[in-house]
């Protein structure tokens, strides 16, 4: 009956039938532990009724096998019985407690190191699966919260900038809105998270997510600034994970303002980085709401067919969705532009501009 369960709970959830096999395994050794000690006290303080009498040559077979709590069939796991109290061989029926002190002690065969291995081996090959999700998934958290900081420092930013955003705003002023006319854009997105930088506390690891192959910049610093002193690391797209919404305008909050870098298009995911070139050059895309976007197989769709990543609204917020939900609710509703760049496919759709 219990084999059955543990059975198919493994079938079910691989995961937490190992966890059940693991448990099943420690509740027999711990009942092998229990018998041997109860029945070694016993007959050492005379609480089985017979007399005590004093060692003799002669070695009595103590019990050591409890009644089955686990069903593992024929087979016994010596490993822990290794470990449980020993008779001396030299004991009668009631041994005394300096024969008690005197453990037999000897090392493992080559069939119960086999076993270990094996035991080992299985529990690693059920666990390693639910280990390597559950780390995608902290890595999707820690990017969603890196969203979630860049929303606020854009507010920031706007409260100081007259409720201008830094891509809304013209270099005299801060912000580098004319860089956006640039037959290419896409190479002055890092220009973006430079600006923020002393809303985002002057932390470069908050512009890339964990799961980009991309690395954090050593420091904020940007090249030709008052502060660079030939140390300058944040200088180009390559130490950049999020793209950058030009459309979006904090009055229409489900505008898309930033995202996942590894966004393509079409319904088949792009085997890299969809619209963000590797080379670190970028790119300036302008979609139709009526388009078909979808997250490629890097960063959180890992391992993922239905792809899976972050996008930060206009109002601040992030959201977890995927490519389908990104098409069909999404994007339908963000913000037009209507302003493209002339190198632009569609003139009027949304302007995402990549790292």
């Amino acid at each position: 009956m219990i084999y059955a369960v543990v059975k198919t709970a493994i079938a079910a959830r691989p995961a937490f039938g190992a966890r059940l096999l693991f448990f099943c395994i420690l509740w027999q050794a711990a009942a092998v532990q229990a018998k041997d000690l109860l029945f070694q006290l016993r007959h050492a303080f005379g609480l089985d009724g017979r007399a005590r009498t004093p060692c003799a040559p002669r070695r009595v077979p103590m019990y050591r096998d409890p009644p089955y709590l686990f069903p593992l069939g024929h087979l016994r796991i010596a490993i822990f019985r290794r470990f449980s109290l020993r008779q001396p061989r030299n004991c009668s029926n009631t041994p005394c407690m300096k024969c008690l002190s005197k453990q037999e002690a000897r090392g493992f065969t080559r069939v119960e190191l086999a076993v270990v291995i094996v035991v080992v081996a299985l529990l690693c090959v059920l666990l390693a699966p639910s280990l390597r999700d559950a780390r995608h998934k902290a890595w999707r958290i820690y990017c969603n919260n890196n969203m979630k900081e860049l929303g606020t420092a854009y507010r920031l930013w706007a409260g100081d900038h007259n409720h201008l955003m830094p891509f809304q705003a013209s270099m005299t002023n801060g912000g580098w809105r004319e860089l956006l006319a640039s037959s290419n854009a896409g190479q002055y997105c890092w220009t973006n998270y430079a600006i923020l930088r002393e809303e985002l506390g002057e932390s470069p690891k908050l512009v890339i997510c964990p799961a980009d192959e991309r690395k954090p910049a050593a420091n904020f610093i940007v090249k030709g600034a008052t502060n660079d002193t030939g140390n300058a690391a944040f200088k180009d797209n390559t130490t950049v994970s999020y793209f950058v919404g030009v459309t979006a305008n904090d009055t229409y909050p489900q505008s898309i303002q930033g995202g996942d870098r590894n966004l393509g298009p079409g319904v088949i995911p792009d085997p890299n980085y969809g619209y963000s070139p590797t080379n670190g050059n970028g790119n300036d895309v302008v979609i139709p709401i009526n388009g078909v976007l979808s997250w490629s197989l890097k960063m959180h769709s890992l391992g993922n067919p239905a792809g899976a990543g972050n996008i930060m609204l206009g109002d601040g917020s992030a959201q977890e969705i995927t490519s389908g939900s990104l098409t069909h609710l999404w994007l339908p509703n963000a913000q037009t532009w209507t302003n493209s760049p002339a190198s632009a496919t569609n003139q009027s759709g949304i302007r995402l501009v990549f790292p």
